[in-house]
């Protein structure tokens, strides 16, 4: 049986320089984050902003819902894949993170794609199902504490065939290690066993990055 390959530094900037060019405007928020120290571990990674790219392309969504935005760059990443004509809705509850969002945003001449709600993802997310809003790709990396929210709320506002994704599942390789118990592994594991046996959708879990959970909606 095939295994899958243990990815160190050296393979990760070997992957990255053989796979697509990132926009100067990715790098340039790549090179922001590295300034605001242990906080930059909010951003995804670079791989991930490739596979969101590919996933977005091949699967021609038009639509898309973002929960937890930083300072931009799975934002930036998902509307450069996006067609013209293409929408996304970020939600984040950080004004000031969000002020240097929109600014790459602009940089990248992006703006008109791209749509800012500021306040508690959970208070946006009803109004959108108010609004009775649908979207192709819904892509979920904000507070851990409320995945479980995030992700119900989402099934009611993706499509048929549509695509929840959500940052960090594997938790740093913590989720098999049962040493660990503090709250937020704890809840990550009970996250993955939740959505593995939600029979609404079918899920793999892709190790790029922090763990990438895929679930389509049946």
């Amino acid at each position: 049986m095939g295994s899958n390959i243990n990815i160190n530094k050296e393979i990760e900037k070997y992957i990255n320089n053989h796979s697509l060019r990132l926009h100067s405007i990715q790098t340039e928020i790549i090179s922001y984050n590295k300034s605001l120290g242990d906080i930059k571990r909010m951003q995804i990674a670079v791989s991930q902003c490739h596979f969101l790219h590919l996933i977005i392309k091949a699967s021609k969504i038009k639509k898309i819902l973002e929960i937890g935005t930083f300072t931009g760059l799975s934002t930036l990443s998902m509307s450069l894949a996006l067609p013209d004509d293409g929408k996304l809705v970020a939600l984040d509850k950080n004004e000031e993170t969000n002020k240097i969002a929109q600014n790459f945003f602009k940089k990248a001449k992006q703006e008109s794609k791209i749509k800012t709600i500021i306040k508690p993802a959970l208070e946006s997310l009803s109004d959108l199902r108010k609004q009775k809003k649908k979207f192709g790709l819904i892509f979920i990396d904000a507070d851990k504490e409320n995945y479980k929210n995030y992700y119900e709320q989402s099934l009611e506002l993706i499509d048929k065939n549509g695509l929840i994704i959500i940052d960090n599942v594997l938790w740093h390789g913590e989720v098999v290690d049962e040493k660990k118990q503090d709250k937020l592994t704890v809840n990550m594991r009970e996250f993955n066993s939740y959505i593995n046996s939600d029979e609404r959708t079918e899920n793999l879990i892709i190790p790029v990055g922090d763990g990438l959970a895929v679930c389509r909606k049946l």
